[in-house]
């Protein structure tokens, strides 16, 4: 699977050795044990490429909830314009105001607000960040607000969480979510991530 050549877990692995290597005297086993906590939710993404934990991808969510159909894809593209550029994501159009969930547990990196992006979010999951653009809401001292939504810099969200609302600010000509991913710093198409959550669920791994 594509994806898997993306995500190496021997990181975590090799952790694990050495968190087993080290003698348990209390005051160690109770450091880490929080450090287990603190650090599960954000290797999980890493975890879903190895091959016999393919269907780990199945936790994965579908980031727009009112699905209206795939706007511009990734790679190169005719931008809204007429210039050709590169397009660093999927965009998924939904009507104004629609939920828009959290595709994976991790920590907010940043909370945007500028010209192209608009009001967005960047969410670090391991090696992981995944990109939300064009929200509807306010961005006032650092924190994004949509209705009962807070978002800041920092903050621990989980899998599948309401993270904000679509919206068309920034460089946006109607209301959908840009959705990118980076991987280790590298973009990477988040279709091959929908395609992988899709055969886990099919039972393909």
């Amino acid at each position: 699977m594509a994806v898997a050549r993306c995500m190496p877990w021997g990181c975590s692995n090799g952790r694990a050795r050495r968190l087993r290597g080290l003698r348990r005297r209390p005051r160690q086993r109770a450091a880490l044990l929080l450090l287990a906590a603190l650090l599960l939710p954000v290797l999980l993404p890493q975890r879903a490429a190895e091959g016999s934990a393919g269907t780990v991808w199945r936790s994965g969510v579908f980031p727009v909830v009112s699905f209206a159909g795939y706007t511009s894809h990734f790679g190169t593209r005719t931008g809204p314009w007429g210039r050709v550029e590169p397009h660093y994501g999927l965009d998924i159009a939904a009507p104004m105001g629609s939920p828009i969930r959290n595709w994976w547990g991790g920590v907010v990196q940043d909370v945007i607000n500028d010209d192209r992006c608009g009001l967005g979010l960047v969410i670090r999951s391991g090696h992981y960040e995944h990109i939300y653009c064009h929200l509807s809401g306010s961005v006032s001292g650092g924190t994004y607000r949509s209705g009962p939504v807070q978002i800041s810099a920092g903050q621990r969200l989980r899998t599948g969480e309401l993270i904000g609302h679509v919206g068309v600010s920034g460089r946006s000509t109607g209301p959908h979510l840009h959705w990118g991913m980076r991987h280790r710093g590298q973009w990477l198409d988040p279709a091959v991530v929908l395609r992988a959550m899709a055969r886990a669920r099919q039972g393909q791994g």
